[in-house]
């Protein structure tokens, strides 16, 4: 029997592995799976060596504070991964962490095929990285069509596969007219998945709904979240004694719900792409500590947070990044566009352009899947 060991760091690379193994566990059953994973995972019957929630850090200091625990985590995987045997490594996404723990697996063991989705930006920062990948990563699985001209210099084997945030591939029989607010246009929120961004961004979000219900009444707020989150966002809910708003974390709920908004609060990341693909205007928001701004600055290359600012290489989408990201600064800027229908208008305009450019001809899904049963032939 072949097997697999999917290898994630987070939410969003779950999330991403699961729907690559759905397609893969339909065509080939009888594959053996395990895994560093959360809930998307497992909800396909995969068991997790340990809680993601164990590993999930952001920004350098987090990484610092936490690296013998990090380190533990590496080794432990590492160990786990030798003893399952897999054919295949499947690495996705979270670089700091999985690219660390194919670089050991391969070198204890270079019969195990290491494939990782979701390429590091190195057209960001730490170019370098590539040299350095191409001994231990046997296929790469591109994102972004763009990124081809920086690993085929080395000779990296890769794969465009196109992102599954821009796919057209939602739920049209879920209706829920019946549990969208009467008389209210729908603003989505995206306060992040990780504890570290939520614990920033949820409490200025709140302070933003707080500013839109003391001068306007007809809007309602949807915070697209993890389940994980729920409970908490509702209780911040209640306790703040905010009765326009509301948390979805169903995943064709989250699309339906984005789809009837008039705009979305975004946190920086892939999210925007989504949201942009839905064809809502929004905003980008983001904020790190002091001493982490200070380090990204110095070692990216890029002027922008947001991806789709940087292929344009100007704003399309305003970003409101540390100082700026406070709730005075969103209402501002959330208003002023929602008063302007022209600027809205060339937005997602402006997007609609760069979907079209970093569209796959295939899902996403499906070309990975393609990969990773070549390998298992």
């Amino acid at each position: 029997m072949k097997k697999i060991f999917v290898l994630t760091g987070e939410p969003s690379g779950d999330k991403l592995a699961s729907t690559v193994i759905s397609k893969l566990k339909n065509e080939k059953p009888d594959i053996e799976y395990l895994s560093v994973g959360g809930s998307y995972l497992k909800n396909l019957g995969i068991k997790s060596i340990f809680d993601l929630k164990e590993i999930t850090y952001i920004g350098f200091t987090a990484v610092l504070l936490n690296i013998f625990k990090i380190n533990s985590k590496i080794n432990r995987t590492v160990d786990e991964i030798l003893k399952f045997n897999p054919d295949i490594l499947f690495s996705v996404d979270s670089p700091d962490f999985t690219l660390r723990v194919a670089e050991k697996v391969k070198k204890l063991n270079k019969n195990i095929k290491t494939i990782h989705y979701v390429a590091p930006q190195v057209w960001a920062w730490r170019r370098n990285r590539v040299k350095k990948i191409k001994k231990f990563i046997d296929h790469i699985l591109l994102l972004f069509d763009f990124e081809k001209k920086y690993f085929d210099p080395e000779n990296i084997k890769n794969t465009f596969v196109g992102h599954p945030l821009i796919e057209n591939n939602e739920n049209d029989k879920i209706i829920i007219d019946d549990i969208l607010p009467k008389d209210k246009k729908i603003i989505s929120l995206y306060p992040g998945s990780r504890k570290s961004e939520t614990d920033v961004l949820l409490p200025i979000l709140f302070d933003f709904i707080k500013i839109m219900n003391k001068r306007h009444s007809n809007y309602f707020f949807y915070f697209h979240a993890t389940e994980e989150n729920r409970n908490l966002v509702l209780e911040e809910l209640k306790k703040l004694n905010i009765d326009n708003a509301d948390i979805v974390s169903d995943e064709n709920l989250k699309f339906k719900i984005l789809s009837n908004s008039i705009f979305a609060v975004s946190k920086s990341g892939t999210v925007s792409l989504q949201i942009c693909n839905s064809n809502i205007p929004s905003i980008i928001i983001y904020k790190l500590s002091f001493i982490n701004f200070m380090i990204f600055k110095m070692l990216a290359n890029i002027k922008f947070a947001n991806i789709i600012n940087i292929i344009n290489d100007h704003e399309v989408i305003p970003e409101l990044l540390q100082n700026e990201c406070n709730a005075d600064e969103i209402y501002k800027s959330v208003i002023y566009l929602l008063k302007n229908p022209d600027l809205i208008k060339k937005q997602l305009k402006d997007c609609a352009k760069t979907l079209e450019g970093i569209r796959s001809k295939t899902s996403s899904s499906e070309e990975a899947c393609l990969v990773l049963r070549n390998y298992l032939s």
